[in-house]
């Protein structure tokens, strides 16, 4: 796991999934868009990474297609709107689990 300004990451394999775990630090914008969502009848996946931007200056940086599984450690329903929410709702840290 290492560290830089704007958090870390680490990876972990089961099976032929692969998920990241990351925890950006210092507060929004976090640098990442989302899309999808069971509303829409799709995944919830990372659709944007800004360049230079939180999600993207980890170790493991965030990536378009990474499908979000677990934001602040809360489960996800798979809702766009419930995941947002959450995010708006970090303050300082924000932890999130993606599947690629």
């Amino acid at each position: 796991m290492e560290k830089n300004g704007s958090g870390f990451s680490t990876v972990t394999q089961r099976g032929r999934l692969i998920y990241v775990e990351a925890r950006l630090q210092g507060g929004a914008p976090w640098g990442f868009t989302l899309k999808g969502g069971l509303e829409h009848g799709e995944a919830l996946i990372i659709s944007k990474v800004e360049e230079g931007g939180k999600a993207g200056l980890l170790q493991h940086p965030l990536q378009p297609g990474d499908q979000v599984v677990n934001i602040n450690e809360v489960e996800l329903s798979g809702f766009r709107q419930e995941a947002i929410s959450l995010v708006k709702g970090s303050y300082k840290t924000l932890r999130l689990t993606v599947c690629r």
